[in-house]
């Protein structure tokens, strides 16, 4: 049976108080603590952002807001940046940090960017959406690998 969870302590990830939609088989979550565990077909949805695993756990402070974002198992993701880029991919594990909006994605990473037809391959890519940066580490035997579709010459 699947549960749909609205959580009022999750929403407020930015200046602008938004809503989060967590959506999964099963939850466990501790409030003292502050660790709340999704598990199978986790799906999470703000605004266009879109974030898929097979397991997320969530971490929250004193305020029950949340500071960390932790998905693991085949995760696919789809999110825009405060400039209006939009990325969507893979990795085997995501890491979201909402105060610093930034994202980290470990292992496998496939990650495109679609409005500048920019695509990046690597086994480490940090995303601060915020400053608009990137940056991509290889593994031992593999380079990192970034794409960029040109435009036809015309003759």
């Amino acid at each position: 049976m699947k549960y749909i969870l609205f959580f009022a302590i999750f929403l407020a990830t930015s200046l602008i108080s938004q809503e989060l939609k967590i959506k999964a088989d099963s939850f466990n979550g501790d409030e003292k603590s502050g660790i709340s565990v999704f598990e199978g077909n986790v799906n999470i949805i703000k605004e266009h952002d879109e974030l898929n695993a097979s397991q997320v756990t969530v971490y929250t402070d004193a305020q029950h807001q949340p500071t960390k974002f932790v998905a693991i198992g085949n995760t696919s993701f789809k999110l825009y940046t405060k400039e209006g880029s939009l990325y969507e991919g893979r990795a085997e594990k995501v890491i979201y940090l909402p105060q610093s909006k930034e994202y980290q994605f470990f292992q496998n990473v496939h990650l495109k960017q679609l409005d500048n037809k920019k695509e990046i391959i690597g086994d480490e890519v940090i995303l601060k959406s915020i400053e608009g940066r990137a940056y991509a580490k290889g593994l031992k035997e593999e380079p990192v690998i970034m794409i960029f579709k040109l435009p036809e010459e015309k003759n």
